[in-house]
């Protein structure tokens, strides 16, 4: 079958790191190619150079048999690629409508913006996603799963022969991601060829044809998935045989740590729950059930109406983050974009930035050596990919943006620690490992 899409020998390189070498990659029509690697095998980095955000070294690229180089995402945009990034690209400030159709808004014959026309297409796209939302609604209103599901009605809106979904599940429910799965399907119907990242292994073999496979910004592999167990495409991923994906360790049950009682605040009512020290308790829900809400109000990221928080025996009363980081309490948030990361700082920078205390001297000066050492352990201890402790956190992947926002809170020796959605965009390696 020849390909919609293919990238020959890619490579592309950024200071100090070589993110693609020799990679390659084809999409057919009617087919899903998944890729998939560890975090930092080039997996987004390709797909930036595909969509022409980034300028490739070498290698060749042809669209519908014909050589092509894109100066932009715009470019790739007219000629039928669409993206769904996995960092969420929306401005919250304005409609659903707005923000699909942004830039391209309908117009009538006196030159005006057909808002009539453009809201009901946007009506359209998210019936066809099963979202129940008016497209008037403005996108900050919205839960982070909701906006991925928008993000995903802007792609299908362009109509693209070549569509890539980068994590496009990461954020979803169950009932959101089986929507995104029928789509999908008649897209599949529709000759479109799709390209679909993810780590999540069972969503691979649910809905993908065929799987390639990079390594350390190579190309390893690729075939059929009906030809694989989860097992050997792991241990292409990864280079190395994984004994079990999720060991779970038995640790003795310490004494009570955190207790909230009748806990109530913005989305949330009367919620009550004891931690014990030494143990990880899940707290599950459909979206907008209110966890994240509940989690914010512990930490004091959301102000709390009713009901108490205890920590050790003392009642804590946060009423900000910077109250919940004094009593020991760290929230990890789910969008490490937004309230996660400061994407123009320095891996360093953003590591160190709640634990600054730990490296001050009384007079105020900091303790540079120490602190380089402390970002030094963490990056070895959760196998962070980057170049140096200096590179920017937005040249990062977003599973290795993740990992820093994760060692960020360790680095501030919390006594409970609350991970919102810790896992999105990383790895079954580093899942096992680090987690």
């Amino acid at each position: 079958m020849q390909p919609l899409l293919q990238l020959k020998g890619i490579d592309k390189a950024f200071p100090g790191v070589k993110a693609l070498s020799g990679a390659a990659l084809s999409v057919y029509p009617g087919k899903v190619m998944a890729l998939v690697g560890e975090n930092g095998a080039g997996k987004s980095t390709m797909m930036k150079v595909l969509t022409g955000i980034y300028e490739k070294d070498a290698g060749s690229q042809y669209f519908l048999g014909k050589e092509v180089v894109f100066k932009g995402p715009k470019d790739s945009q007219d000629a039928g690629i669409g993206i769904i990034h996995q960092e969420l690209n929306l401005i919250p400030q304005l409609t659903i409508a707005e923000n699909i159709f942004l830039g391209r808004e309908f117009v009538n014959g006196f030159g005006c913006i057909d808002w009539k026309r453009m809201y009901a297409e946007t009506d359209r796209l998210l019936d066809r996603l099963n979202l129940r939302y008016s497209s008037h609604r403005l996108v900050g209103e919205l839960s982070i799963g909701d906006q991925q599901m928008v993000e995903i009605a802007k792609v299908l809106s362009f109509e693209s022969k070549v569509i890539i979904m980068d994590e496009p599940t990461d954020a979803l429910t169950d009932t959101e991601t089986a929507s995104l799965f029928k789509v999908i399907d008649e897209l599949k119907t529709e000759g479109c060829g799709i390209v679909y990242i993810s780590h999540r292994l069972k969503e691979i073999f649910e809905i993908c044809d065929d799987v390639t496979v990079f390594r350390d910004g190579r190309f390893i592999v690729e075939c059929p998935v009906n030809e694989l167990q989860e097992d050997r495409l792991v241990e292409m991923m990864v280079g190395r045989k994984l004994e079990a994906q999720y060991p779970r360790l038995k640790l003795p049950r310490g004494e009570k740590c955190l207790q909230v009682k009748h806990l109530s605040g913005p989305g949330v009512n009367d919620a009550s729950f004891t931690l014990y020290r030494g143990e990880i308790l899940g707290v599950a829900g459909l979206m907008g059930a209110g966890r994240t809400e509940l989690m914010k109000i512990i930490y004091g990221a959301v102000p709390r109406k009713a009901g108490s928080v205890t920590l050790d025996g003392h009642e804590v009363i946060a009423h900000s983050p910077q109250d919940g980081l004094e009593n020991g309490i760290v929230y990890i948030s789910e969008d490490r974009k937004r309230d996660g990361l400061v994407l123009g700082m320095s891996v360093k920078e953003n590591m160190s930035l709640t634990a600054l205390r730990y490296f001050s001297r009384a007079g105020g000066s900091l303790k540079q050596a120490d602190e380089q050492q402390a970002v030094s352990d963490f990056i070895r201890l959760f196998n962070i990919k980057t170049p140096s402790m200096e590179q920017s956190i937005g040249l990062l992947s977003g599973g290795n943006q993740q990992k820093v926002a994760i060692a960020r809170g360790l680095m501030t020796r919390p006594k409970v620690l609350i991970l919102d959605e810790p896992t999105r965009g990383v790895d079954v390696g580093a899942k096992k490992r680090d987690l």
